[in-house]
């Protein structure tokens, strides 16, 4: 064969595979250490493990896409370690049951890293020069329904690292994201700050565990106005604070817009310490149907005058709410009252005694139809999460 032929060949063959790396170069190896800014789209392979060895921000124009089977671990050191989506960028986190994306850290204990963080471009109250906690990236806007990109399938471990007494982060923190977003079967586990946060926004959610994080877990503020079913509560360490932590803003009790989710098939069980289950305050509205609230001696708290007016006046609702103890007030003038909880017409019910195996399996029959609420809500006409023949944590959940 002719010598200057197998040379061409050969470099065309060099040049092709040259061509091919190039092309795939938005592949991260997996023996890359996740730090820094993204700006153009990046992919973490499915069923690789990465490390994550301080920030990571994903900036405007770009998306990280986590395939399933991804595990990151934040290694232990001195420096911070956590994720964050910006404005304008997006996070494509689609796991599955059997295959699901973890983010831990090497540390096996709470508050070992930063968790994830997502700020979007949808409405809060906070004005509009609001910064996340973690990061300080911007949040917030005038577009309702922004989107941030998927979370699907995805346990957070160990978050709840403590920047400053004032600057915590929790496993998953929604700053301002709008309802294009799609969130679905998230686990934040074993942190020491909250569990899930909103900040303002307008995103909906479902299928959520919140296990064992230290402070509250789950906690809204600054105006979220989304929709949220099916979401379990389990505390365990006495050090665990409120079940939810229900706000609309503290400088500002009536800011625009006001916090008011609607949430449906509720299943929050307490450490039985000393503590509030449901703790309603800072002006929030809220519709809760189908909840279980339980293990705490005070299972729903209200207080400031604008949550109890809301109540009172029909603005918010709560029903087919059943507690394991009683209503209480928080509020120098009581506006609301256990007599107005107990209304016929409401469903509710007050020191219950409950059935539950497996922590929190367990519903009950003849609650209110959530598909009357919008095309959100799936048919589930019972009290609570998740019934012991439907153990939708199953393969993905600890």
């Amino acid at each position: 064969m002719n010598k200057n032929f197998i040379f061409l060949a050969l470099s065309a063959a060099v040049m092709a595979v040259s061509c091919e790396k190039d092309n795939n170069s938005n592949v991260i190896d997996s023996d890359v250490d996740l730090v820094g800014d993204i700006t153009e789209d990046r992919t973490l392979e499915q069923g690789q493990t990465y490390t994550l060895t301080g920030g990571l921000h994903v900036k405007a124009g770009a998306t990280l896409t986590i395939q399933p089977g991804v595990t990151i671990i934040a290694q232990d050191d001195d420096q911070v370690d956590y994720i964050l989506i910006e404005q304008g960028a997006k996070i494509d986190a689609r796991g599955t049951a059997s295959s699901p994306i973890v983010m831990t850290s090497s540390r096996k204990e709470a508050g070992a890293w930063g968790g994830l963080h997502i700020c979007g471009k949808a409405p809060i109250n906070a004005g509009t020069d609001a910064k996340s906690e973690i990061g300080d990236a911007s949040y917030g806007g005038n577009d309702p329904h922004d989107n941030s990109g998927t979370l699907q399938y995805i346990r957070v471990e160990y978050g709840g690292y403590a920047f400053s007494e004032e600057k915590e982060a929790n496993g998953f923190t929604f700053y301002g994201v709008g309802d294009g977003t799609t969130v679905d079967h998230l686990q934040a586990y074993g942190g020491s700050d909250d569990g899930f946060e909103w900040f303002g926004g307008t995103v909906n959610v479902k299928y959520l565990v919140s296990t064992n994080n230290t402070d509250d877990s789950f906690d809204w503020t600054e105006g979220w106005c989304g929709n949220g079913q099916f979401m379990i509560a389990h505390q365990i360490s006495s050090e665990c604070d409120a079940l939810m932590e229900c706000d609309n803003n503290d400088n500002d009790n009536m800011a625009s817009p006001i916090s008011h989710p609607v949430l449906s098939n509720i299943t929050l069980v307490g450490n039985d310490a000393d503590g509030r289950g449901v703790r309603l305050r800072a002006g929030t509205q809220v519709e809760l149907y189908n909840a279980i609230v339980t293990g705490k001696t005070r299972t729903l708290t209200t207080e400031t005058e604008g949550t109890e007016s809301a109540l009172a006046d029909g603005t918010s609702k709560l029903q087919y709410v059943y507690l394991s103890t009683s209503i209480s007030s928080d509020s120098d003038n009581v506006i609301y009252t256990e007599e107005d909880f107990l209304a016929a017409d409401n469903h509710n019910e007050i020191n219950y005694s409950f059935s539950l195996t497996g922590n929190y399996f367990g519903t009950i029959d003849g609650g209110f139809d959530a598909t009357g609420l919008g095309s959100f809500f799936e048919s589930a006409s019972y009290v609570g999460a998740i019934s012991a023949d439907n153990d939708w944590t199953e393969g993905w959940a600890l």
